[in-house]
């Protein structure tokens, strides 16, 4: 029987393969193809036709056409039908009207007697107002999985009443909210929801979703289309509050537009934060998943049991490369969340751009590919669906912990805001929105007709909802305005310099003890193992330690004193210019050993991992850690400084600028490798000078240091100080490896950080100049000094630029004699670098000279010869 099935198999080289491999093994084939098989075994085929097996395989392939690309024939639009395609006709397959009454064996899993039959139910499952995209998924169990969701579930899928009243009050809520405001304020930016109001409807299920599931956290992260409604309708804010956004009560100097604030709920135990976002759509998603990791691992809980939930626009999604590094992260060590459910609101338009011109794919969510996540296309007119899709991303998420995507089409009733025509641009698409019967009232109508609401109910819950939002609203107006502050020079306080810092010698020599040592059978390449005696010696016979150890030194002695340490960033495990090595490889098992976690039993936890090759993503997810986690010392290393760039939308738009904006308060610190060594124009300059422009209000800390002793205690303070301010570090390069760069043990255990630094190594009496400077060029500068023997030249370093250290450096110079000349001196352009902001600060000294490069638009010469000719240069005019 067996033998006559495989002639008739062999016909067929792509089923003969596969039924082969099921012989063999019948795990190495999918498990719909099980049964199938087996149903050809019981079988005699000795009689039967190929002409009747072809027919089988043609039912099978027209199964797998619905569950492939049913979602192309899906009405997922609600302002167009779909066009059917030839390929799902029967006739495609060779099949014909007669066989559409025969009980195939392929059909046998769908529980359905005839071909007609089946073809039907696979309409229903495949081609109504859900498109499911699965098969792309690799993994055949979770693709299994999926499949026995849809066609059973969805196949069978009723609304209980009292869910139908409840999405139906949701819908209603959200219509008012935004009528009311049309009304109210007229022509003000709102970006409303209108024609996606369905929103409301799947957050809210995911909502309640959570709270049943005892969900610790759920993060939002979203633009600003339906913000408004959201934070009226889902995150229950005070309407007073919000209409208080509209009518400009409680104005502070700075703040930001009503549609990019956060806010948060409670609902039971779980906790809704929605974060605040700038104009950058996307970008505030790398934000929310850096914020539920540290919300995971500062409660000590699974990462299941933080949400976080990303409301993307489709033309953002697909235009913005962050989704592409957010999604390429989502499985990652340092940066996996335990899976992510996105949400996006598909106006099928962004601004004024259509599909056409906004991206290649056909979908705009097909960056979900890229990770394996499946897409569920829903019609936003069906709010049932939208609710069963929702449904089931919870449950994929919470099973598999990854990522899922809904894409909610929708319109966009008005242009892309409240003051925009839109028919300037899509005069056609616009029409046919304005003669499209809103979802609001299809449901309503549904429900209505299968009485399960009626009139009465419709009419009392919107009387209800509209005296609702007007009382709000007179309230609001009875409040007093209140001027705003202009040019306040108010300053955040800060406790930064008063933070004890030091620790005692005994700590320090255990931990050397601990951070230069080998677990027993471990084997350290020869080269780590030297550096470590290296590291050793320099403490016990020279009393000293070098950058590396310092930094360690840090880090250890705060998580033993119970604050955690996160360090994230391209090869930071060993650091770019290998001189961290924290996290050490056996030569001959290639087994990891984090040094920092084997400290003590009851330590914090420390966690170093080397990223993906990204920084926007990358340092959007840090700066959203910091933000949840301000116990933590958090830190993300550039690769190379100038690297930071390609996230200057998030140093620009968040971390720059969130206390002003939002008034939350964070200690993020980067780590920005710095210093000109001839690299080229690429990798000489962290762009100091862009960092300080963005200074003010003490919103920002800027350190160029040159000695180890101070990174121990600026780390140290930036973790234990109470006042988080973010903490930008120039970080040295050629400077990790100095022979003069070492501090003596007693300066971590008797003084404190040192913002000015004096020069100890010449007779105040007899100087007669005095070089200001930061960071690398100082030990440049001691060298040509002591070339030169011009020991009247004094040499002063500003480790901290920003907030000048105004007290410390009058203090030092006090020492000095009054009629003496001072110069700035910088390795960058003059149009670069500090030297700008050095001059407002020292704008008293009137005769100071600047000694820096010559303007340029590139930070560096590419050439070895020039870069050493014009560092010569700058070291003998400052000895002039």
């Amino acid at each position: 029987m067996i033998q006559s099935s495989e002639v008739i198999l062999r016909q067929h080289p792509y089923i003969d393969h596969l039924y082969s491999r099921y012989k063999k093994d019948p795990t190495q084939v999918d498990k719909s193809w099980h049964t199938f098989f087996k149903n050809l075994e019981k079988k005699n085929f000795a009689n039967t036709t190929s002409n009747a097996f072809a027919k089988e395989m043609a039912v099978a392939q027209l199964i797998k056409q619905y569950r492939t690309k049913g979602h192309t024939q899906a009405h997922v639009d609600p302002l167009t039908a779909p066009t059917t395609l030839a390929s799902f006709d029967t006739s495609y397959f060779g099949l014909t009207v007669e066989d559409l009454s025969f009980g195939f064996e392929s059909i046998q899993p769908l529980q359905i007697a005839t071909l007609g039959q089946a073809i039907e139910k696979l309409k229903k499952i495949y081609c109504h107002t859900i498109g499911f995209e699965y098969q792309h998924i690799q993994d055949t169990y979770i693709k299994k999985w999926l499949q026995d969701k849809i066609e059973k579930n969805f196949y069978a899928l009723t609304v209980h009443p009292s869910i139908q009243k409840h999405i139906a009050q949701k819908l209603l809520s959200a219509q008012n909210f935004e009528s009311f405001l049309q009304k109210r304020y007229l022509g003000q930016k709102r970006f409303s929801l209108e024609g996606g109001e369905s929103m409301i409807v799947a957050l809210d299920t995911c909502i309640q979703k959570s709270v049943q599931n005892y969900m610790h956290t759920v993060v939002i992260g979203m633009a600003h289309r339906g913000r408004l409604n959201v934070l009226a309708n889902i995150l229950q804010q005070p309407l007073s509050m919000l209409f208080g956004l509209f009518e400009e009560k409680n104005v502070t100097e700075y703040g930001d537009v009503k549609y990019h604030l956060g806010y948060h709920h409670h609902i039971q135990q779980t906790q809704i934060q929605l974060l605040p976002n700038p104009s950058h759509l996307e970008f505030v998603n790398a934000v929310a998943q850096g914020y539920a990791k540290a919300i995971a691992q500062k409660n000590l809980i699974p990462s299941q049991n933080v949400m976080p939930l990303l409301i993307h626009g489709d033309a953002a999604l697909a235009g913005q490369g962050i989704g592409y590094e957010l999604a390429q992260m989502s499985q990652l060590p340092a940066y996996n969340v335990g899976g992510i459910i996105h949400l996006v609101i598909n106006n099928q338009i962004g601004f004024t751009t259509e599909t056409t011109v906004a991206r290649t794919s056909f979908y705009c969510t097909d960056v979900a590919k890229v990770i394996d996540a499946p897409v569920l296309h829903v019609n936003g007119d069906d709010p049932e669906a939208v609710y069963f899709a929702m449904q089931l991303a919870f449950s994929f998420r919470q099973k598999f912990a990854r990522d899922i995507f809904i894409d909610l089409v929708c319109y966009r009733k008005y242009g892309h805001n409240e003051s925009d025509e839109p028919r300037f641009t899509q005069p056609t698409l616009y029409q046919k929105i304005r003669n499209h019967t809103h979802v609001v009232q299809k449901y309503t109508e549904k429900l209505l007709a299968n009485h399960v609401i009626d009139e009465s109910f419709v009419q009392a819950y919107n009387i209800n909802e509209q005296q609702k939002l007007q009382k709000a609203l007179d309230i609001t107006k009875q409040f007093s305005s209140i001027e705003p502050h202009l040019n306040d020079t108010h300053k955040f306080p800060s406790s930064l310099s008063v933070i004890p810092t030091t620790v005692s010698l005994e700590t320090i020599h255990i931990l050397i003890e601990k951070l230069t040592s080998f677990p027993q059978g471990f084997t350290p390449l020869k080269q780590i193992k030297k550096l470590f005696e290296k590291r050793r010696y320099l403490y016990s016979q020279e009393k000293k330690i070098d950058w590396a150890t310092a930094e360690l030194l840090a880090y250890a002695t705060l998580l033993l004193s119970h604050n955690p340490v996160r360090l994230v960033g391209q090869d930071v495990q060993r650091g770019t210019f290998s001189h961290r090595h924290a996290v050490l490889k056996d030569s001959l098992t290639n087994l990891t050993y984090p040094l920092l976690n084997h400290l003590h039993p009851e330590q914090a936890l420390c966690t170093i991992e080397n990223s993906l090759l990204s920084e926007n993503a990358a340092l959007g997810f840090e700066f959203g850690y910091a933000l949840a986690h301000t116990q933590a010392l958090t830190i993300w290393e550039a690769q190379f400084g100038d690297f930071s760039n390609g996230a200057q939308v998030i140093i620009d738009q968040f971390i720059g600028s969130a206390k002003a904006k939002w008034g939350i308060a964070q200690g993020l610190v980067m780590l920005l490798p710095h210093g000109y060594e001839g690299q080229g124009p690429e990798h000489s300059s962290a762009r100091l000078e862009r960092f300080l422009q963005l200074c003010a209000q003490e919103n920002l800390q800027i350190a160029n240091l040159t000695t180890p002793a101070n990174l121990f205690h600026l780390l140290r303070r930036q973790a234990l100080s109470p006042q988080k301010i973010p903490l930008v570090i120039m970080s040295p390069k050629s400077l990790l490896r100095h022979p003069k760069v070492l501090s003596a043990v007693e300066d971590c255990t008797t003084q404190g950080f040192l913002p000015v630094i004096d020069d100890a190594l010449v007779a105040k009496t007899y100087v007669r100049k005095i070089l200001f400077c930061s960071g690398k060029i100082y030990y440049e500068l001691l060298q040509k000094r002591v070339q030169e023997k011009k020991n009247d030249v004094a040499i002063i370093r500003i480790e901290v630029l920003y907030p000048f250290p105004q007290k410390s450096f009058e203090k030092i110079l006090q020492t000095y004699p009054q009629k003496i000349t001072y110069a700035w001196v910088q390795e960058e352009p003059e149009n670069m670098g500090a030297c700008h902001y050095i001059k407002n600060n020292l704008s008293h000294f009137n005769d100071c000279q600047y000694i820096t490069r010559a303007a340029s638009p590139t930070p560096a010469t590419g050439y070895g010869c020039i870069h050493r000719q014009e560092q010569e240069q700058i070291l003998n005019q400052a000895f002039q």
